[in-house]
């Protein structure tokens, strides 16, 4: 028996440190992003509301395009919406880590790189979440954003982003508005030029 003891209380240790390892789901979340970096994907409006109409059918490619061990910039490019009908590289969405969580926030810039009147919106998370999807509240800053600019319509804005072995979908959802653009991991392509502005 007390030679079987050490092996116990190893036995034991490793199964706590594999359980704190998978204790964080946002850790996780963020680490499949992260081993992604660098590569971009095709996609396509997955959800069918009349406010995306000029989305329809477009092409579309996400670009996980820079990571640091806190921070993932990620260019959302849609074809056909841009300036002179070509490329809108106006997107950017940010995901950082922070004290208690995780952030979303987009950055939008016109065609010359200048900030749009509204940008850096989004939120942080309130829960855990799953290593699969993270859901992020507006935040107040946002909130402040959106009234000052005549758009509070988006002051209970709840944005999604899922990370599975099959794909990306980025998500946007509040009371009548329910927007959802999906990428396929098995699509890769190559990385299109930078966003504007960066």
């Amino acid at each position: 028996m007390k030679a079987l003891l050490p092996l116990l209380i190893a036995t034991t240790l490793a199964g706590c440190a594999t359980a704190a390892t998978r204790a964080n789901p946002q850790d996780a979340f963020f680490e499949a992003l992260a081993a992604r970096c660098g590569k971009a994907y095709v996609g396509k409006l997955a959800s069918d509301q009349d406010a995306d109409t000029d989305m329809r059918g477009k092409a579309m490619v996400m670009h996980i395009r820079h990571c640091t061990p806190d921070r993932i910039e990620i260019p959302f490019h849609i074809d056909g919406l841009g300036p002179d009908g070509g490329w809108d590289r106006s997107r950017t969405w940010i995901i950082s880590r922070t004290a208690s969580g995780l952030r979303l926030k987009h950055d939008h810039r016109h065609a010359d790189g200048k900030p749009d009147t509204v940008t850096l919106y989004g939120g942080d998370t309130a829960d855990g979440g799953t290593a699969t999807r993270q859901t992020f509240p507006v935040d107040a800053e946002s909130i402040a954003m959106f009234t000052a600019t005549g758009r509070s319509v988006s002051n209970t804005n709840i944005w999604s982003v899922e990370t599975t072995a099959a794909g990306f979908t980025y998500g946007l959802n509040r009371e009548g508005r329910h927007f959802r653009v999906a990428f396929d991991y098995a699509s890769p392509v190559a990385p299109p030029p930078a966003p504007w502005g960066w």
